[in-house]
């Protein structure tokens, strides 16, 4: 019951008004409206409030991760940053299991758990959906905890079959 005043604003509110001021100030018309397709895409996908996450990352829901080398911590279970050069999206299971969705993808570039994307309009966005649906569900269901994203194979427990 957020009234938009200091004293009466929710936790979820303050949410809202700082992921909203980081997008309004993102540089760029082209970076500043892919950030706000992403935020809606990502919010229907997950359900769950956007939140900003070290300052830069716009996270959908959490996830606790821990290495095997006793490294552990919170992040967002999806999530994404508008950087200059292109937009970061993130997958914590890694890319490993997505290879015939980058290839049907459009222009990207890929690390082991972040795709790079300079233009949305050019990529096809409902695969990007599939991909960070079937990775949203992999990453809250906790089925490829235990690895780093070099590790993994991505979400699927069989990563060759579809879903």
């Amino acid at each position: 019951m957020a009234t938009g005043t200091p004293a009466d604003r929710t936790d979820h509110q303050a949410a809202d008004d700082e992921v909203r001021a980081f997008v309004d100030a993102v540089p760029g018309a082209t970076r500043r409206r892919d950030a706000e397709t992403l935020l809606t895409m990502f919010g229907r996908i997950t359900g769950k409030p956007a939140r900003l996450w070290y300052s830069s990352i716009i996270g959908f829901g959490q996830y606790h991760y821990k290495y095997e080398s006793g490294r552990e911590g919170d992040a967002g279970a999806a999530g994404f940053s508008p950087r200059k050069a292109s937009m970061s999206i993130y997958f914590p299971d890694g890319l490993g299991a997505y290879t015939e969705e980058l290839a049907r993808l459009g222009p990207h570039k890929a690390a082991l758990s972040c795709l790079y994307v300079t233009n949305l309009d050019k990529v096809d966005l409902d695969v990007l959906e599939q991909m960070v649906t079937t990775s949203y569900r992999a990453v809250t269901a906790g089925e490829y905890f235990g690895h780093r994203a070099r590790e993994s194979e991505g979400g699927r427990a069989d990563p060759h079959r579809p879903e």
